[in-house]
């Protein structure tokens, strides 16, 4: 038990390693690009020339300070594809097509909740909504996308090989994944419209 354990915990290390390690290189983009649009670091060193507003290497650097922005932007959805990769045992792209469904069901879902509650006008300014991808819901960051992994992994890994009666057997096996982890996350959405704002408090408190 102990050791099947320590094992799993292994496999949840080593599925984090791959949206990791695009880090570095998105931080780096993303420290020169803005180091060196910077009109203050320009000035200080007289480079208008060089690095100056409408200059070629001005260009370049604003595109690798949006390049590495949009990589920290989107990290939830990094990790929830990477986890579900990492933790998937057989045809990972299915896993991470679910994942990608997946993610996006949940958020619409806490988004859904919010607007039938009219709470996105009253918490947009506290902080505790974000907008993921245009929608606007609630700000749970990297962990959001690894409940999505670690979930989808889960139950790619419990149905992908699920056999149907003949009349369904189209959506068998590997099908059968994106449509049931649908379902899961709508009503997983649902449940931390509930739950996270109380996780939230104590993430905030600490």
């Amino acid at each position: 038990m102990k050791d099947k354990i320590f094992e799993v915990l292994q496999r949840i290390g080593r599925s984090f390693m791959l949206p990791i390690a695009i880090l570095p290189v998105a931080g780096l983009l993303l420290g020169l690009g803005s180091s060196f649009t910077n009109e203050t670091t320009i000035a200080t060193y007289h480079l208008g020339k060089i690095l100056g507003d409408g200059t070629i290497l001005h260009a370049l650097l604003v595109i690798m300070n949006k390049v590495g922005s949009a990589v920290f932007d989107n990290l939830p959805l990094l990790f929830a594809v990477g986890v579900a990769i990492g933790m998937a045992k057989k045809e990972k792209e299915v896993a991470a097509l679910s994942a990608v469904i997946a993610y996006f069901v949940m958020n619409i879902s806490i988004s859904g909740m919010l607007e039938i509650n009219g709470k996105i006008l009253e918490d947009v300014l506290s902080g505790t909504i974000a907008s993921v991808c245009g929608i606007n819901t609630l700000q749970m960051g990297v962990f959001g996308g690894i409940i999505v992994g670690l979930g989808v992994a889960a139950l790619h890994n419990r149905f992908h090989k699920i056999q149907l009666p003949n009349a369904l057997s189209f959506f068998a096996g590997s099908r059968f994944v994106p449509i049931i982890s649908t379902i899961v996350y709508m009503f997983m959405g649902i449940l931390l419209y509930f739950v996270w704002p109380v996780v939230q408090n104590g993430i905030y408190a600490l």
